[in-house]
């Protein structure tokens, strides 16, 4: 389909996208990572240093106290497990019975001083979620970095020694996310059914590995992935691209809905990648969200609509996107 006039997000809608009740807390640790990958939208590597503080970090878990209608807190980064608040979050989370999610990719398991982790998660009974961003090693290495599938692979059959994915109660989900194009060729992810039988066919025959879910993620033009599609003066088609295949089924689940997502100075967003273009959350008057203002104002749900930009496209292409995979 060739597009002729590019129309803005903010437009695409009948309605204002609106907020539901607050039930996911997602929480960006830091910018600290030990791997530097391609298509990274948190720009995150080894020679980042911003992390949380235990200011906000105190804040956050007063929060977890305080609110039941919190039923998960999404811990991600960088490498969350590398940043400051991972393990106080956990406990946290933990002690008032929610669902506790960590975003891994799996290599840091393999670093000295971090082997504790993958025992940790298990006795917390931490849902793992982890990028594998393709089942053949030539693939995850060239978004990845040399080396990452083999240690990728020995992480997960670390973790089903643990009895991940065979304790129904030691959930071990994984993330697939397409080649960044460096052309004019943009695919969108392929059926996610379908992709997580392949996934789980080539993982227990060759390696012995089992998983629960595959969640399939679009490339979102931010981070990384802008800077590369930019080098190619791809981007504006890539926005083009993902707008062609906009399909209004999707924006009954979007993420950004019934989740906030907070970065490591205690900021509040509507989603990951808003927080990542720095586009804050707002109260009806426009005023910027912290979590200093949601204990102040003892409600999660004062966020009336969610802020939105260009690259929302990518959430609503197809079959959508989010941190949890397909949303129709």
């Amino acid at each position: 389909m060739i597009q002729t006039a590019f129309k803005p997000f903010s437009t695409k809608l009948d309605t204002t996208l609106t907020k539901k009740k607050i039930t996911v807390l997602q929480i960006n640790l830091g910018k600290r990572c030990n791997l530097a990958c391609s298509h990274c939208h948190v720009e995150a590597s080894p020679k980042r240093t911003e992390e949380l503080t235990p200011e906000i970090c105190e804040q956050l878990i007063e929060l977890i106290q305080k609110f039941p209608q919190i039923e998960t807190i999404d811990l991600t980064g960088g490498a969350p497990e590398m940043n400051y608040g991972f393990k106080q979050l956990v406990e946290a989370a933990r002690a008032k019975n929610k669902e506790v999610i960590v975003r891994s990719n799996l290599t840091i398991y393999l670093l000295p001083g971090y082997e504790y982790i993958p025992q940790y998660c298990a006795e917390n009974k931490v849902r793992i979620i982890a990028s594998l961003p393709c089942y053949l090693e030539d693939n995850v290495d060239k978004m990845r970095g040399n080396g990452v599938y083999n240690k990728s692979i020995l992480a997960l059959q670390w973790l089903n020694v643990l009895g991940y994915a065979k304790n129904p109660s030691l959930v071990l989900d994984l993330v697939y996310n397409p080649p960044i194009p460096s052309g004019d060729k943009f695919i969108l992810p392929p059926n996610q059914k379908k992709l997580e039988k392949d996934y789980k066919s080539y993982l227990r025959e060759y390696f012995n590995i089992e998983f629960n879910q595959l969640f399939t993620i679009t490339n979102l033009p931010i981070g990384r992935t802008k800077i590369f599609l930019e080098n190619y003066k791809i981007y504006q088609p890539y926005l083009e691209f993902l707008e062609s295949n906009f399909n209004r089924e999707t924006v009954g689940n979007l993420m950004c809905r019934n989740e906030l997502s907070v970065d490591y100075l205690g900021n509040v967003y509507d989603c990951d990648f808003n927080q990542m273009e720095n586009i804050s959350a707002q109260t009806k008057k426009g005023e910027k969200i912290t979590v200093a203002k949601l204990l102040e104002a003892n409600s999660l749900d004062i966020i009336e609509q969610v802020q939105t930009a260009n690259y929302c496209y990518g959430c609503t292409a197809g079959c959508g996107s989010s941190c949890g995979g397909a949303l129709v």
